[in-house]
This record gives C-alpha cells, structure tokens and sequence, in this order.
C-alpha cells in the first residue's frame, strides 16, 4: 500500500481508528496514523496536503 492506495488506506485506518474524528483530524496526526499501519510502504517524503485531504475524504465516505 502506497499514498495513492487512498481507499484501501481508508479501510485499514477505519478498522484502527473507529473512534477518530475524521472531518476534525489534523493532518499531522493522519500522516502519522498511515505511516504506522502494517502494510504501508510508501515514503514519508512523498506525501502532501492533497493527498492527506484525498485519504480523508476517502474515510469519511467509507464511515458514510
């Protein structure tokens, strides 16, 4: 799993972090939550506001 995996992303943090505020999350927090999960491998580098915004959104419509 990668950045761009913004669904499957999604699922694992849902099953993690069922209790997290996503619409309230700081970004700072929702990177750090991604990098620790078990699958993910992509480089911390590579991540930016859009792609934190697009996981989000991701989890708020798989909370939905």
């Amino acid at each position: 799993m990668n950045w761009l995996d913004r669904y499957e992303i999604a699922l694992a943090l849902e099953d993690l972090y069922p209790e997290v505020d996503i619409a309230h999350i700081r970004f700072i927090d929702l990177r750090e939550m991604v990098l620790s999960l078990k699958d993910f491998t992509g480089i911390p580098q590579h991540c930016n506001e859009k792609i934190l915004e697009s996981i989000q959104a991701a989890w708020l419509d798989e909370r939905a």
